[in-house]
């Protein structure tokens, strides 16, 4: 018996190491608490200056060697930890060191910074979460026979936008490469007008309208949805041009997965927005959206967490039906709606694979409206169905969602950190109870590494310093509607943002500019304290300069935020593409030239011809034919030079018929291999190159407003 025991013993033990010490997500459990406690004895271990300055050069140098070689994704996963390292042991160090103020005006300045910086902490740690691992989703070829393909609906809302704007999406979905009996193009007209419900029928379209505009975009789609029955519903905004290939690359990803109810695709812009033709940085520098379709909504989809964003989607419409149909409580309803499905249980993907493209906003003013929308819509919400709560979301899905919502909270933090300064230069409190080197080697490891990291992670779709430009721009605007939209949720409505527009004449729009004129100004007379100070000081020359390079800092900000404001003038209501296409250029006489494109747009097109040929025959308003070819089918489009020289200007007849448009859609705004061949082809980002972009900027605005002010003295008098 007692032979039996040691033998007995060893099974137990090989049971028990087989079913809990090896189990896997025991072990995991293991080795994340471990890790847990590690990271908190490293985060609060107290350091003396010297050895916190240490600290923050050896973590910084790790990091700029990590981020000077192709590390791939394991090198970035550690950039991430390294720098949330740092970050926790300066948010730590500043809670329990650096709180017990003198006075009154210290407290009041240094907690408010503090919750400033403590939201600017919970986003760079969701921020990493969304964006360390994305998940670049394939695209599914359907393998089923074309006569088994699904039905779809393609809807395109509209209310006050022009035809001219609506006509090319129309004409585009037309064009669609999908079964005719399979496809349907609904056009949406929350406006009622004549003129659109006699295009959709000459053009092959079905016409739907209602009798009120009761809860905007989304009870327009709503209302489409009672009257459609396609197994699919895809929506575009009017004016999203959506590529040939839109379905044939989305559809088959829903074939795969039966509980996906969402593919998302990028919203990709032909145009510039305000930021990017002011600045004069379009395709040099990634707009504010890029980074959001080029890099977050790629994270998201790892989570299974990828936002609908109103356009540019394919939705199943049982999951859509199942949920109430498009989300009517909020002025987001794309965001709503898509966490509506997240709760039920169902899937959604996003494909960074751009298939369609559409106008920027046209000026700040618009731009401005636009975000202060989707502040409101997103801070509404936070606030009635807060992705925290609730069932039926997943930790990572309910960290997205939180992250998505929280950004649009950054206005006040923003202020906050452009205000920040003027306590000690102004008032002479101190924002911080610690000395001044102690702020430096806590304060700028955690920033300089959040720096790389994000330059390592971001690089190819968002530089460096914009996002402070961005943000600069929106702060004023979007905290009020967002602290009311907390407050009272049914505050603000729906607008609809103007597209197509011109700008005839340059203008300053002093109304959207005030703001930062006023921030700017007074940043410069705190400029003119510091230099006081350091000269005329008691002594406090180091926390002076401190605060005065901060104050620089801002300045530069605030000067390249303000050249937004100046409205560069936009003569075209219909912009060009660049693009390459195989043509021909044929004459009244017969004489056809070999050629190609160099843009387009809906009324016109660029040619260049080759090295050799004759054009001083060619005439100013003498009539011509152009041929696009495309997968050897060929379109002819009549037109006259506008222009010639090497490179030749055609501006196309304007009594083209409707197969005429079509064919001109599908030929140009329809050819998906357009807006890919542009998608994250920016300059790969540098830290020091960004800054020196902003700071030129700042300076050019600066002797603009200057010179601005200099001339409207002189009017005056």
């Amino acid at each position: 018996m007692q032979n039996n025991i040691p033998v007995r013993v060893h099974k137990w033990a090989s049971k028990f190491t087989d079913s809990v010490i090896w189990n896997s997500k025991f072990f995991r459990y293991c080795a994340a608490l471990l890790s847990i406690i590690m990271l908190c004895i490293v985060i609060a271990v107290p350091l003396n200056l010297y050895q916190q300055g240490i600290f923050g050069v050896v973590a910084f140098y790790i990091a700029l060697k990590i981020r000077s070689f192709p590390w791939g994704r394991g090198g970035i996963l550690v950039l991430i930890g390294i720098s949330i390292v740092s970050a926790c042991r300066y948010i730590f160090w500043r809670i329990t060191q650096t709180l017990d103020f003198d006075t009154w005006l210290g407290a009041v300045f240094g907690y408010t910074l503090l919750l400033a910086e403590l939201f600017g902490f919970t986003c760079l740690l969701l921020g990493y979460v969304q964006t360390a691992w994305p998940l670049q989703r394939k695209f599914v070829v359907i393998d089923i026979p074309v006569d088994d393909w699904p039905t779809v609906d393609v809807f395109i809302p509209t209310y006050n936008e022009s035809l001219s704007v609506v006509r090319l999406t129309v004409l585009a979905a037309l064009t669609i490469d999908w079964p005719a009996e399979k496809l349907r193009v609904f056009l949406l007209d929350d406006g009622r007008r004549d003129e659109f419900r006699d295009f959709a029928r000459d053009a092959g379209a079905i016409y739907i309208t209602r009798d009120n505009n009761h809860f905007a975009k989304a009870g327009n789609l709503n209302e489409a949805l009672i009257k459609t029955s396609g197994e699919y519903v895809a929506i575009f905004d009017c004016d999203h041009i959506p590529a040939r290939s839109f379905l044939q690359i989305t559809i088959g990803s829903f074939l795969k997965d039966s509980k996906l109810a969402m593919i998302q695709t990028p919203h990709f812009f032909y145009s510039p927005d305000p930021f990017e033709r002011n600045l004069k940085t379009f395709r040099i520098v990634p707009n504010e959206g890029e980074l959001f379709y080029g890099l977050v909504q790629d994270g998201n989809d790892l989570w299974n967490a990828s936002f609908f964003c109103g356009s540019c989607a394919v939705l199943r419409r049982g999951p859509l039906i199942e949920i109430g149909g498009v989300a009517t409580e909020t002025v987001t309803e794309d965001a709503h709606t898509a966490l509506k499905l997240s709760r039920k249980g169902y899937n959604l993907g996003y494909l960074a694979i751009p298939q369609a493209a559409g106008l920027a906003t046209d000026n700040l003013a618009s731009h401005i409206g636009q975000r202060i929308r989707w502040a409101r819509g997103m801070a509404q919400i936070f606030r009635i169905d807060n992705p925290l709560f609730g069932r039926g979301l997943t930790l990572g899905q309910r960290l997205c969602y939180l992250n998505a919502m929280m950004h649009f909270f950054y206005g006040l933090p923003r202020l906050i950190f452009l205000i920040a300064p003027f306590a000690y230069l102004y008032f002479g409190a101190h924002v911080f109870n610690a000395t001044t080197q102690m702020v430096l080697v806590y304060a700028l490891p955690p920033i300089f590494l959040a720096s790389v990291t994000n330059s390592k992670i971001q690089g190819k779709f968002r530089h460096s310093f914009w996002n402070e430009v961005y943000e600069t721009v929106l702060a004023w605007y979007i905290t009020l509607p967002v602290l009311l939209a907390l407050i009272s949720p049914k505050l603000g409505k729906f607008n609809v943002t103007a597209k197509g527009g011109m700008i005839e004449k340059e203008f300053y729009d002093w109304k959207r500019a005030w703001p930062y004129i006023v921030l700017l100004s007074l940043n410069l007379i705190a400029i003119g304290f510091c230099i006081a100070e350091l000269v005329f000081g008691n002594g406090e020359n180091l926390t002076a300069g401190i605060n005065g390079i901060w104050v620089l800092y801002n300045t530069v900000i605030l000067c390249a935020s303000a050249y937004v404001a100046n409205e560069s003038r936009q003569i075209r209501q219909t912009p060009r593409v660049k693009a390459i296409f195989p043509a021909t250029l044929t004459r009244n006489d017969g004489h056809t030239m070999i050629c190609e494109t160099y843009d387009f747009s809906s009324i016109g097109l660029g040619l260049t011809l080759p090295d050799g040929i004759n054009l001083s025959s060619l005439e100013i308003g003498e009539p011509v034919h152009v041929s696009i070819f495309r997968d050897s089918k060929e379109s002819v489009f009549p037109g006259w030079i506008t222009k010639s020289g090497n490179s030749i200007g055609i501006h196309f007849d304007s009594k083209f018929s409707l197969e005429q448009q079509r064919d001109l859609a599908q030929m140009t705004f329809g050819r998906a291999d357009t807006w890919a061949y542009m998608w994250g082809k920016s300059e790969t980002d540098s830290p020091l190159r960004s800054f020196k972009q902003v700071f030129t900027f700042g300076a050019l605005n600066m002797v603009h407003l200057i010179l601005k002010g200099f001339m409207s003295s002189s009017v005056k008098r």
